[in-house]
């Protein structure tokens, strides 16, 4: 198991960018894949994006492909995800999650494919 922090939350102007972060804790020595999702009051959570643990994959969510971008610093256990071009509709409370796998290439998109979670970061833009 891990501990996830997001941070980098926060509120910004619509066509601005912000970068969120999650670190991770505790049993660092396992490969992990890793994802962000965003969840709004009254519906499911949504996929963001997700990394395999060897960084060979990389999935994004139709609405955020081409201006989302995660990356990941596994010497100092963080993944970053790089937000472009905001609009309001991307806001919601962005959550990094984790799951421990063997598999190089896994960047799973679904949140039951996890068993790690953050307590979320929130994201507001302004029009």
């Amino acid at each position: 198991q891990v501990q996830l922090v997001e941070s980098g939350g926060g509120l910004v102007q619509a066509g601005d960018s912000l970068r969120l972060s999650c670190a991770v804790s505790g049993r660092t020595s396992g490969k992990y894949a890793m994802g962000w999702f965003r969840q709004v009051a009254m519906k499911e959570r949504e996929f963001v994006g997700a990394s395999a643990w060897s960084g060979i994959s990389t999935e994004y969510g139709d609405s955020v492909r081409g201006r989302f971008a995660i990356s990941r610093d596994n010497g100092k256990n963080t993944m970053y995800l790089q937000m472009n071009s905001l609009t309001p509709e991307d806001s919601a409370i962005y959550y990094c999650a984790a799951r421990e796998t063997f598999g190089s290439k896994w960047a799973p998109n679904l949140p039951t494919d996890y068993d790690n979670w953050g307590q979320g970061t929130q994201v507001t833009v302004s029009s």
